[in-house]
């Protein structure tokens, strides 16, 4: 069965900078199920990954931003949900993931953690998705 998820920017910067689970768990995504992205999420993505913090090439974001242009489902985003009082940038993910009914949001933000569950999307951290996985 094809899931529709939503990578929050964490995971994927996290799965660009280290070879962990985070990495692997995106490239399960890309491959064998469908990812939801916004073009604000893209935005937020191409402008963290160039900040000096991470030291990553700029070739090689280039490259990660062309795969997950090519292998996702952007949705253009009109949902205008204000939930996350502590961090409103949180709202990007949920108005994504209702856009693009997703069934899953993947994040390691804990103002998104701490919900839960948004409308009819499941909000969990990498391990537990890798667990849905199996």
């Amino acid at each position: 069965m094809t899931l529709r998820i939503v990578i929050d920017t964490n995971v994927l910067v996290s799965a660009i900078i280290d070879n962990g689970k985070p990495r692997q768990l995106v490239i399960k995504l890309l491959e064998e199920h469908t990812v939801v992205i916004s073009r604000q999420m893209l935005a937020e993505l191409a402008d963290v990954t160039t900040r000096d913090k991470f030291h990553i090439k700029s070739s090689q974001v280039n490259r990660f931003v062309a795969s997950i242009i090519s292998n996702c489902k952007i949705v253009v985003d009109n949902s205008l949900f204000k939930v996350i009082v502590e961090d409103p940038d949180d709202d990007v993910i949920l108005n994504a993931a209702y856009t693009g009914k997703a069934g899953y949001i993947v994040t390691g933000d804990k103002h998104l953690l701490a919900l839960e569950k948004f409308r009819q999307t499941k909000i969990v951290n990498v391990v537990q998705m890798l667990e849905i996985l199996r």
